[in-house]
């Protein structure tokens, strides 16, 4: 049966041994370690993956500096194998940005492990694009543009797969001519890998109570453009984080600059999104930020060629939920194992994807196969991914509590410590205790922020960047953003956080038009959706539900 009202619709089912939901470096490298461990020993196991963007890497949006030990892990001869990893990192940089000045702090204390040195730049983006021809190689059937908007359960309870390519539903919800009811992908094992706050991902959170023993996940926005720069100006492979200005101590947050390929620079920005300022904008300090004079001028002349916006997870070690459940398993970032400090978390995805694929196969060779994969849960608990995220479990809890600049140095310290006790911290494990959207304040506490305007040169408006990330959706469709209340916007969130979706939204999504006659009401421009998922993570109330509009929709991102 369907977990949804639409149990009753009848569809074409097709058969797997296991089905994998999301194109991202989790999905494929599970798609490609049950291929190869299929080959290795002989059987047959048929693999489908499910991706909702137009084709793979169209939603994939990092910085990023990679850690190549996830991917050395699925093919040691990567290099050889011309895995686009082309940059190697030569210069690693950390800077505290005051208004006008910088100040160098890369002496600042902390463990080896957070050097970037034998790391990579390089386009996520472009790397799954390259595991992808590697997974279709090895025999994976992948299907991008299909969206998957419904878990299938049976009698049990357990997952057996997913409903994917309901099309042609019009906005007011009746058939139009094109309808096409989805097809029910089954599998004996599903694989959810659809990146941070998967919305089938919470579905089964929820549903077994997997986050009933974790702590509250955590999140940041992360922000990024990618620019084309004056050939006298390009470092390749320096990297540079920074801190502190444009925001306050109390704002958790950095940009990223990194320089790779033919004269790229990627610029971005992290806001955690624990703040607590409801007229606070993520996007409007990331503008604010390359007005910096470090920044402006080696942007200065360039050209920028694109903009996106993802969540990410920053819960950590605490906040990672239970595994494994009837039927299935997250992998990736749909559990959360990004390493804060270092901002890395593709190597952590690829290697949990490994270890769900090994239960997987080892699962399958059994006669009487387990419903629950109770190895993959026991592979991640010894894993050296569980030990990365152990040694700093404390520094996102430290920053929000010290704040930036003194926890900066206390987290610095601690992981040092951490690291040399194996694992022992003094402030034994620390603990989040609330959730992002609680994290807001009353809008009366706070004064608004007057931003500056976009010069059109090296800042920019919304839409403007909207167009650049290539986003598109059908028009006539079920609004994807879901308000549990329509009336909570106007009667809580307008008047007591001056409804923050209008700040918090990277891509105009959300407006509040009809305020100057009196009749204020919350306008959903979905089209307009890059699927970073803060609105489902933000919202003071929790009253927006972020789900799947039609595959193929969504931000076409090139090279990110």
């Amino acid at each position: 049966m369907a977990d949804s009202q639409d149990a009753v619709i009848e569809r074409e089912a097709m058969e797997y041994d296991v089905v994998i939901v999301g194109g991202g470096p989790a999905g494929l490298s599970a798609a490609i370690r049950l291929k190869q461990q299929a080959q290795a020993t002989g059987r047959d196991i048929s693999v489908a993956l499910l991706e909702k963007g137009s084709e793979i890497g169209a939603h994939i949006l990092s910085g990023a500096v990679i850690d190549p030990s996830g991917l050395a892990k699925l093919f040691p001869d990567w290099k050889a194998m011309g895995a686009p990893l082309e940059t190697p990192v030569t210069e690693d940089k950390f800077i505290y940005l005051g208004p006008q000045g910088a100040m160098d702090i890369s002496v600042l204390p902390k463990p080896g492990y957070m050097s970037n040195h034998g790391c990579y730049i390089a386009s996520l983006g472009n790397l799954c694009r390259w595991l992808s021809e590697q997974a279709e190689a090895l025999g994976v059937e992948i299907y991008p543009g299909m969206a998957c908007s419904e878990v299938l359960y049976d009698d049990d309870n357990a997952v057996v797969g997913v409903v994917a390519g309901v099309f042609g539903i019009a906005r007011d919800g009746h058939h139009k001519p094109d309808y096409q009811p989805g097809l029910e992908l089954r599998a004996k094992y599903t694989l959810f890998a659809e990146g941070a706050r998967g919305s089938l991902s919470q579905l089964v959170i929820r549903k077994y109570e997997l986050d009933a023993k974790s702590d509250v996940q955590k999140y940041g926005i992360g922000l990024k453009e990618l620019w084309k720069i004056k050939p006298e100006k390009f470092k390749p492979g320096f990297v540079q984080h920074t801190l502190g200005w444009p925001l306050d101590d109390k704002t958790g947050g950095g940009s990223f600059l990194y320089h790779f390929g033919d004269h790229y620079v990627s610029v971005g920005f992290v806001v955690h999104l624990n703040y607590e300022n409801p007229y606070l904008s993520p996007y409007d300090e990331f503008q604010r930020f390359k007005q910096h004079p470090q920044v402006r001028d080696m942007l200065e002349g360039g050209e920028r060629v694109s903009y996106g916006a993802r969540v990410i997870n920053e819960g950590g070690y605490q906040s990672v939920p239970r595994l494994v459940f009837p039927g299935g398993a997250l992998i990736g970032c749909s559990a959360g194992f990004v390493n804060v400090p270092r901002i890395k978390g593709s190597h952590n995805a690829m290697k949990t994807a490994i270890l769900a694929a090994d239960a997987v196969v080892k699962a399958l060779s059994q006669a009487d196969a387990p419903r629950v994969l109770e190895s993959y849960q026991s592979a991640y608990v010894h894993s050296d991914v569980a030990k990365e995220l152990k040694l700093v479990r404390n520094v996102k809890p430290i920053l929000t509590r010290f704040g930036t600049n003194l926890g900066t140095l206390i987290s610095g310290v601690e992981m040092m410590l951490t690291n040399m006790l194996g694992g022992i911290s003094i402030f034994g494990t620390m603990y989040h205790k609330k959730s992002d959207a609680h994290s807001l304040k009353p809008a009366a506490q706070f004064k608004p922020i007057a931003y500056p305007k976009p010069d059109g040169v090296i800042s920019f408006d919304k839409l403007s960047s909207v167009f650049i990330s290539s986003t598109n959706h059908e028009e006539d469709q079920p609004v994807h953003l879901k308000l549990k209340d329509p009336h909570i916007p106007i009667d809580i969130n307008l008047p007591k956080y001056a409804e923050p979706a209008q700040r918090y939204c990277p891509a105009g999504v959300y407006e509040i038009v009809g305020q100057d006659v009196g009749k204020p009401r919350l306008q959903i421009n979905a089209q307009n959706c890059v699927h970073c998922k803060t609105c489902d993570i933000k919202d003071p109330t929790n009253n927006i539900v972020w789900v799947t509009p039609e595959g193929g929709g969504g931000p076409n991102y090139p090279n990110m």
